[in-house]
C-alpha cells in the first residue's frame, strides 16, 4: 500500500491479483491492501488468483478481526503442477508457469490476443460507419448496389499481440523453458551472483548468469531480473552479469516503468 501511495498508483483500479506462491514476501501485504479498498467504500468485485491455502488464510484473517468486506472476493486457486489457463477475457488470457520452488510455485504469462484491424481513417471517412466493425475483423463487404468493400483496402493491419512471462521464485529448470519461449518481455528472477550457484541451487533460486541463459535459451526480447539478495549493496554487477549472456537486460527496481 506504501508503495502504490509512494509511486501514485490507484489501489480502487486493482481488479486482479495474482499470487504465485506462500513466502511472506509475495503475500503478507494482500490483506491490508484488501482491508484498505473495504474501509475505502470498494463495492465491486476482487478477482484473486493464487495457491489454494491462500483463501484460507484471508478467510482467518478476517473471521478474527471481525471483517465483513463491502465487496466481493472471487478467489480462482492455482495449482503447481500443470500449466494451464485461468484467465481470459476479449482481450488477454493468463497461464500459469510451474516453476522450480522450495514451496509450489507458478509463474504468470499474460498473452494478448490478436487486435482487430486498423481503420484508415483517410479512406473509411468515405463510407458508412455501419460497415467499420466488419471491415475491421477483416471481412469484405458488400453493398446494396454490388460493389464490394474490401477489408485490404480500407484497414491496415494490428500490431503484433504482446506477451509478459513472469517467473518469480525459481530454480534454473527447462522444464517451464516451452510455455515462455519467445515471449515479448520476461521478468525473471536473479538472487545471487553465479559465484553463488550452490546457495542459489540449495534454496531453489536462480543466479545473474542463469537467468541471462533462460533468456538467452528461449529467444525473447527483453529481460527484466529482480529479487535480488540484500547481500548486495548495489546491483550493478548482477545486471552486467547477466548480460554477459543476454544483452537487452535491465534491473527491475522499484519505481521503474517498462514498455512491453
Amino acid at each position: 500500500q506504501q508503495q502504490l501511495t509512494k509511486y501514485n498508483l490507484k489501489a480502487a483500479r486493482i481488479d486482479y491479483i495474482f499470487i504465485s506462491h506462500l513466502h511472506g514476501d509475495h503475500y503478507f501485504g494482500l490483506i491490508g491492501l484488501l482491508s484498505s479498498l473495504h474501509l475505502n467504500g470498494r463495492v465491486k468485485p476482487m478477482q484473486i488468483f493464487g495457491p489454494k491455502p491462500l483463501l484460507e488464510i484471508l478467510e482467518i484473517q478476517f473471521k478474527y478481526s471481525d471483517t465483513v468486506l463491502r465487496y466481493p472476493i472471487e478467489f480462482f486457486p492455482t495449482e503447481a503442477d500443470e500449466s494451464r489457463q485461468i484467465f481470459e477475457n476479449q482481450d488477454l488470457t493468463v497461464k500459469t508457469i510451474i516453476l522450480n520452488h522450495r514451496i509450489p510455485t507458478t509463474g504468470f504469462i499474460f498473452e494478448q490476443k490478436q487486435r482487430q484491424r486498423k481503420l484508415i481513417k483517410e479512406k473509411t471517412d468515405e463510407i458508412p460507419m455501419a460497415y467499420y466493425t466488419a471491415l475491421k475483423k477483416g471481412l469484405d463487404v458488400e453493398l446494396p448496389d454490388g460493389e464490394v468493400l474490401k477489408s485490404e483496402d480500407y484497414t491496415s493491419p494490428a500490431d503484433l499481440p504482446r506477451s509478459y512471462a513472469y517467473c518469480s521464485d525459481t530454480m534454473y529448470d527447462e522444464r517451464y523453458f516451452p510455455i515462455i519461449n519467445g515471449c515479448n518481455t520476461l521478468y525473471h528472477e536473479a538472487t545471487f551472483m553465479h559465484e553463488l550457484v550452490d546457495r542459489a541451487n540449495e534454496t531453489h533460486h536462480t543466479t545473474a548468469l542463469q537467468a541471462g541463459e533462460v533468456a538467452k535459451i528461449n529467444a525473447v526480447e527483453k529481460l527484466l531480473i529482480g529479487h535480488f539478495s540484500s547481500r548486495y549493496k548495489t546491483l550493478q554487477m548482477l545486471l552486467e552479469e547477466t548480460q554477459s549472456v543476454f544483452e537487452n537486460t535491465e534491473l527491475a527496481v522499484e519505481g521503474r516503468t517498462f514498455q512491453l
